[in-house]
């Protein structure tokens, strides 16, 4: 009985986890362009062009409204304004829930309109980044970049825990502004 608990327990933590196998520090960042919105509203979002105004933090989410997207959604809108002032800018990148970006995009209670999140249908931008979940290979990981204004990977987070994504993008950008 112990066997088959161990079993099922190993079973339901490998459908669930990222692949981990991200971008290395250093390496340069895969230049993308994918539909956004921002409070609601499309464009077109250019990395290259974010790229000119400083650094980005591009956070990588598996799906919009869900319980732990809502919250990294909600903890980059507050920090925002920090981002702003070391010169930084975040986008959110997700494969899943597609549809439900634009509503996503403006909500109060998500990004509230403070940063714009990218569709990535099919999860090609998330592939490029070596951020799919192993269980759902269309869908994005939690994986959150910092690209330096060169276009190369300062900093790597991937961990499904919500919860610290912020914290480790915004240290890893106030360093970049020493």
């Amino acid at each position: 009985m112990k066997t088959l608990i161990a079993a099922a327990a190993l079973a339901v933590s490998t459908l669930a986890a990222p692949a981990f196998a991200e971008l290395r520090v250093g390496a340069k960042a895969p230049d993308f362009t994918a539909p956004a919105f921002l409070a609601g509203r499309p464009f077109t979002y250019k990395l290259a062009d974010a790229l000119k105004n400083g650094p980005v933090v591009v956070y990588f989410f598996p799906a919009a409204h869900t319980s732990g997207c809502n919250l990294e959604a909600h903890l980059f809108s507050d920090a925002v304004d920090q981002f702003k002032a070391a010169r930084a800018t975040v986008i959110g990148v997700t494969a899943g829930k597609v549809d439900e970006l634009a509503a996503f995009s403006a909500e109060t209670e998500h990004c509230g309109g403070k940063f714009p999140v990218a569709a990535d249908p099919g999860a090609k931008i998330a592939r490029q980044y070596d951020s799919t979940l192993a269980a759902r290979p269309d869908w994005s990981s939690r994986t959150s970049y910092v690209i330096t204004q060169n276009g190369e990977i300062a900093h790597v987070y991937s961990n499904l825990n919500p919860n610290d994504h912020v914290t480790q993008t915004l240290n890893a950008v106030k360093v970049l502004k020493k």
